[in-house]
């Protein structure tokens, strides 16, 4: 100050013929005292030990000071940093050369998000300065998801034990990262203290009020702040300062009492004989200043230099200013202030000086891309890193702390919030079946796409694996190998029946009919195979119709068989009419009339709603089961219900016919054929309903097979066994045994053999 006031009294061009004079007092630190002294200053009340009311008018007309917040109010501040100082209502006669701290607070903030700490502690200042700083903090910190362990305040008066106590919290928390918004007089207490419980380890985060005192560095013999970062003004140079400084001799040659006692504790020397048991130097006054090394010649402190430089010139100009217009401006206390608050130079540097209408420097909006980031390397080096608020790092840090409440969750998992603790403590829940997450640290779980799946990880949808009845899987190998050997088997029987076509026992059962049942058993028999394999548009439509079709077929010869059978026997005298009504046109005609019908359900079906091929992403969660959709549900079990029907009636009739003379009667293995058929089929449609997916197709084949097999078996395989085995028993005599004692029955039995 003392610097900035002999340039602005020797200028021409400043104040001309005007000197600025000064009073200086120490507060000591106390906000007592600090503010007993402005009031003091604007009440003209010289004698600050006085204890009479201040009722003078002020002689000063500005008042530089203080360095804390707390004390400061009608003042033009430069180290102030309190946000609460730009509130005009409260301190409407406040400015201040230094960015407030609204800045810094939410800087500091966004500096700890950076590094990925989200459980922090906090250490402040009880005071404005500290208090208002973190409140600023806390609010950003929550904005970006930062959560505050603690949050404790101390000052440097307080009581030991309430020191202790904040010790006691560092020392227990979980947190291995502490913002500290400390003055750097509290600061040097809390060191203290936390040296002595050897509390090192902590990565530290600090405010410009001692992240770059290089006496707080020097003083941290147990490298308690070993890395630590944080923000501080920008760099700046105020030329002739230093020179300025140093040069100390005015003082000598005034008989200041202060220049001894600075000049003793600087050169550790004595003016005259000291009556101490440890003998020092005598000082002669004229010791070299500029070879010391201590806080006095540190000139790490400019940035603060330049902030009062500032001030004093702000002071000045405004003054010119208002001397340089008419006598009314004189004595008005209010205008002043307007002018001050109103000025807009430059200093020697090239640095703006103004203010914005909250008495902050304008610059301060543009700090936050100029503020140094400073690391505390170890307390014997101190550096400034050339990190900006951006935190494009210049050089490279010692290795990064991690600080979490809870790890980072992974991809495939979701937060989710512990009971009672702060938005920060979560666990990791994996993501249900079906749903994915694909980033860390998700709230939420995303549900896969109906044709995806979730992987193992729950990190990734993959696409759902397609499943139907394959020919390449064992059930779909089973069952084609028994429709293969089913059919087979048919042509094995029907070569027997042609070897032995002209045999009585081929003849008296009706061979035409017999051959044209085992064609049609055949395709039954190959129609399975289009229910197996990837379902198409050509398959769904081919397999139901098919089944459908071959099925009434086979049903209709058999009907044909039985009804011929039943009459011949029934007959009631021979050279009767009822067999003219029987004979081959008849039963081809009847076999022709009920395949028709199927056909024409069939083609009423396909036409009106044919089945499709439609995927089924409910059946299975992790797969996409491939169908036949029936279309029509009416056609489907027309087709169904019209099998069913001529099942019934087959079976009625052969019952009824079950007991005629054995050596020629084929009714009753009919019976057994149909009993097998209908007991297959009943039992099918129930498991075809419940049944899921492939295994309703895998039933469907199975009741195809197995009615089939039942008709083959029951109907042919004892004729065969008589023709390759018991041929003795194929003759004309040995059928007619028995017909030959039914009265009335011959002539009928000779028209039916031939």
């Amino acid at each position: 100050m003392l610097f900035a006031i002999e340039e602005i009294n020797n200028s021409s061009k400043l104040l001309p013929g005007i000197s600025l004079g000064y009073n200086i007092y120490d507060t000591c630190g106390s906000i007592a005292r600090s503010v007993k002294v402005a009031l003091a200053l604007t009440n003209d009340n010289s004698n600050i030990s006085s204890t009479s009311i201040c009722m003078k008018a002020a002689r000063v007309q500005a008042i530089m000071g203080e360095t804390s917040s707390s004390p400061s109010t009608a003042i033009i501040s430069h180290f102030a940093t309190c946000a609460c100082l730009s509130d005009k209502t409260n301190y409407p006669s406040f400015l201040r050369t230094v960015p407030s701290d609204y800045y810094q607070s939410r800087a500091l903030a966004h500096l700890v998000k950076h590094f990925g700490w989200t459980w922090v502690g906090a250490v402040r200042t009880n005071d404005d300065y500290g208090n208002n700083g973190m409140a600023t903090f806390t609010e950003t910190a929550e904005q970006l998801g930062i959560c505050l362990e603690y949050s404790v305040s101390f000052f440097r008066t307080d009581p030991l034990e309430k020191i202790k106590k904040v010790t006691e919290i560092i020392k227990s928390s979980t947190s291995k990262v502490i913002i500290a918004f400390l003055s750097h007089m509290d600061m040097d207490v809390l060191i203290h203290e936390l040296s002595l419980n050897n509390l090192t380890g902590f990565q530290w985060i600090g405010s410009e009020s001692w992240i770059f005192d290089s006496q707080i560095a020097a003083m941290d013999k147990n490298h308690i702040l070993d890395g630590a970062i944080g923000l501080s003004i920008p760099k700046a140079q105020v030329s002739g300062l230093r020179e300025f400084m140093f040069n100390v001799k005015p003082l000598n040659s005034s008989n200041s009492q202060l220049f001894n006692e600075f000049w003793e504790a600087l050169f550790k020397c004595k003016f005259r004989e000291s009556k101490s048991t440890q003998p020092l130097s005598v000082c002669t006054g004229h010791e070299d200043l500029t070879g010391m090394e201590n806080s006095f010649t540190d000139m790490s402190l400019m940035p603060i230099f330049n902030n009062v430089y500032k001030g004093v010139y702000a002071v000045a100009h405004s003054l010119h200013e208002i001397l340089s217009c008419n006598k009314t401006c004189n004595n008005n206390v209010q205008l002043y202030l307007e002018h001050l608050r109103k000025i807009n130079f430059k200093t020697k540097e090239g640095d703006e000086v103004y203010f914005n209408k909250y008495g902050d420097p304008v610059f301060a909006l543009n700090i936050l891309y100029s503020v140094i980031i400073t690391c505390i390397w170890s307390s014997s080096l101190f550096k400034k890193v050339c990190v900006d608020v951006r935190f494009v790092l210049c050089c490279v840090l010692m290795q990064v702390p991690v600080s979490v409440c809870s790890e980072t969750c992974p991809p495939g998992t979701r937060k989710t919030l512990q009971k009672g603790k702060p938005v920060c403590c979560h666990d990791c829940v994996k993501c249900a079946e079906g749903e994915i997450s694909n980033s860390t640290d998700s709230v939420t779980c995303v549900r896969c796409p109906p044709e995806t799946w979730s992987n193992e990880e729950r990190n990734a949808c993959i696409k759902k694996e397609a499943v139907f009845l394959s020919y390449g899987e064992i059930m779909g190998a089973l069952l084609t190998a028994a429709a293969l050997f089913g059919t087979c088997l048919t042509a094995i029987v029907a070569a027997v029946f042609f070897r032995y076509r002209k045999t009585p026992l081929v003849r008296a059962n009706n061979s035409e009919l017999s051959f044209l049942l085992l064609f049609s058993l055949a395709l039954c028999f190959l129609c399975s195979l289009t229910f197996i394999g990837q379902p198409s548009n050509w398959s769904c439509m081919l397999r139901h119709t098919a089944f459908g079709i071959t099925f009434v077929l086979c049903l209709s010869c058999v009907l044909g068989k039985t009804i011929v059978v039943l009459m011949a026997f029934k007959a009631k005298l021979p050279g009767g009419n009822v067999m003219k009504w029987f004979g081959p046109t008849q039963q081809r005609l009847s076999v022709f009339t009920f395949t028709v019908i199927q056909v024409t359900i069939c083609i009423l079906w396909l036409t009106i709603s044919p089945p499709f091929p439609f995927q089924n992403f409910n059946e299975m969660k992790d797969k996409i089961m491939l169908e036949c959709s029936l279309g029509s549900a009416v056609g489907f079990w027309s087709v169904l219900g019209y099998i069913g029907l001529l099942a019934m009636m087959c079976f009625t009739l052969a019952f009824l016919a079950r007991k005629l003379p054995d050596n020629f009667n084929e009714a009753k293995f009919i019976t057994f054929s149909m009993l097998i058929f209908c007991a297959v089929w009943i039992t099918f449609i129930p498991s075809y309903v419940s049944a899921p997916g492939k295994l309703s197709v895998a039933v469907e084949i199975f009741a195809i097979l197995a009615s089939t097999f039942g008709l083959l078996i029951c109907i042919f395989i004892p004729k065969c066994y008589v023709m390759l085995l018991k041929p003795e028993k194929n003759t004309k005599k040995n059928i007619m045994g028995k017909v030959q004692d039914i009265l009335g029955h011959a002539h009928l039995m000779h028209h039916s053999i031939t």
